[in-house]
This record gives structure tokens, C-alpha cells and sequence, in this order.
């Protein structure tokens, strides 16, 4: 499967997955899908499992399968990084980032403490392994930063995408009185291999993918024949 993409304004992107002949993709959020090129028959919409539903807020989740191009529509502010995911990948995700999978990748989920749930208001983190890609959608391009053994890195809980299943995390403020005390929590984090953020802070009032309406206004939005269009 091969990614380009295109800015066709100063605000809108458009990301174009080319899906060859055998290849299948599973796009989690279904209405970022602008436009579809292939037969009717090569898109399976299917029910998401119940842990996914919670996690992404939605209820519906795609399956093209190639040959076909696909034109993804990226909300304003946001980007897209497309990442190699191999057999023995041990990053742990934020589910809320992924926007499609292709065929061949499985992921499990691994449960945080309670004292970091409360905090981060994130239950679980998600190992993703291949072979296959990973889409994600984030706040700015996406950045890569090593992790040192001794020398802790802080990172803001907000810009954190994926980290190594075996680094040592703790929830924090740093710096003097002040600036700990106006500071969102931050992850002190030491280990080996590397961490994906997002540099930009997420904007709460982005696509109403990232928001938390309430169950019954999710459950209209997906059910209701354009229910997307006519509840807001």
C-alpha cells in the first residue's frame, strides 16, 4: 500500500492510500473517508467490538480491500503519519490515534494502574505487531525523541502517542514551585528505544471524533440514517 498526500487549502489535508490487488485496510473512522474509487462490493462496514467502541467513541468501522484508492479527509490542525509495524514492535499506543490498520496487524490491549487512569483518564494502551502499517492521526507532525537510561525525559500526558512496553514511567510535575504548579501532569520517562509525540497540544475543539458526546447522542449519530448531519 502506498500513502501520498496533498494540502488542497492552507486549512484542509487530504491523504490518498493507494490499495493494491490482495490488500485490505481497516479504517477505524469511517467518515474521514472523502472519497472511494472501487467496486461497491470492496468496502465491508462492520460492527466494532465493544472495548474498541469505548476507546474510539465510535460504533462503525471500515474494511476496503484493493485494488482501490481511498481519500482520507484530515481534520483541521491535524496530521497523519504512516508507521512500519513489525512483528516484534513493542510501542504501546493511545488507541484515539489510529485512524486505520492494514491487513496483518493484530494488537492486544495492556491495562494501566489506577493512580495513571485517573490522571489520564486512559484505562489501556495498545501493542500493535505486524507485519503491516499503522496510521495515525495527531496533533502536528509527529516526532520522534530517544529515551536515555539515567537521563529522564518529560513528556506532557496530552502530547504522548507511544512509548516502549518496558520504560519506566511516572506521573509528574517538574521544575521549580511555579512552574509545577502550572503545569499539566508530565510522564518522567527512562529506558531504551524510542518515544512518538505529537508536538502540538490537542485542540478540544477538533473533530467530533476527539470529543466525548454522550452515549445516546453517539449511538443517533451512528444509527439514525444522517443522523452526522442533522445532530450536532
Amino acid at each position: 500500500m502506498e500513502v501520498s498526500f496533498e494540502e488542497v487549502s492552507s486549512h484542509a489535508k487530504i491523504a490518498t492510500l493507494c490499495i493494491e490487488q490482495g490488500e485490505s485496510v481497516h479504517v477505524l473512522h469511517p467518515n474521514q473517508i472523502v472519497a472511494f474509487q472501487g467496486k461497491s462490493e470492496q468496502r465491508e462496514d462492520s460492527l466494532m467490538k465493544l472495548p474498541s467502541m469505548y476507546r474510539k467513541k465510535r460504533f462503525v468501522q471500515s474494511r476496503l480491500h484493493g485494488p482501490a484508492n481511498v481519500m482520507l479527509g484530515l481534520p483541521e490542525g491535524y496530521s497523519m503519519a504512516v508507521i512500519p509495524i513489525g512483528a516484534d514492535d513493542d510501542l504501546l499506543y493511545e488507541f484515539r490515534h489510529v485512524l486505520f490498520y492494514t491487513e496483518g496487524v493484530s494488537y492486544t490491549s495492556h491495562l494501566q494502574n489506577v493512580k495513571n487512569t485517573l490522571i489520564t483518564q486512559d484505562l489501556v494502551k495498545m501493542q500493535f505487531k505486524g507485519p503491516g502499517k499503522l496510521g495515525l492521526l495527531t496533533a502536528g507532525p509527529i516526532y520522534q525523541m530517544a529515551l536515555d537510561a539515567k537521563q529522564p525525559l518529560y513528556v506532557d500526558t496530552s502530547c504522548l502517542v507511544a512509548y516502549p512496553r518496558n520504560a519506566q514511567l511516572r506521573l509528574c510535575v517538574y521544575g521549580n514551585t511555579l512552574a509545577s504548579q502550572h503545569m499539566n501532569y508530565h510522564w518522567e520517562m527512562t529506558g531504551q528505544g524510542h518515544v512518538l509525540m505529537q508536538p502540538c497540544k490537542p485542540d478540544r475543539k477538533l473533530d467530533e471524533h476527539m470529543k466525548n458526546d454522550s452515549l445516546l447522542r453517539r449511538i443517533a449519530k451512528e444509527v439514525l440514517p444522517f443522523g452526522g448531519i442533522f445532530i450536532k
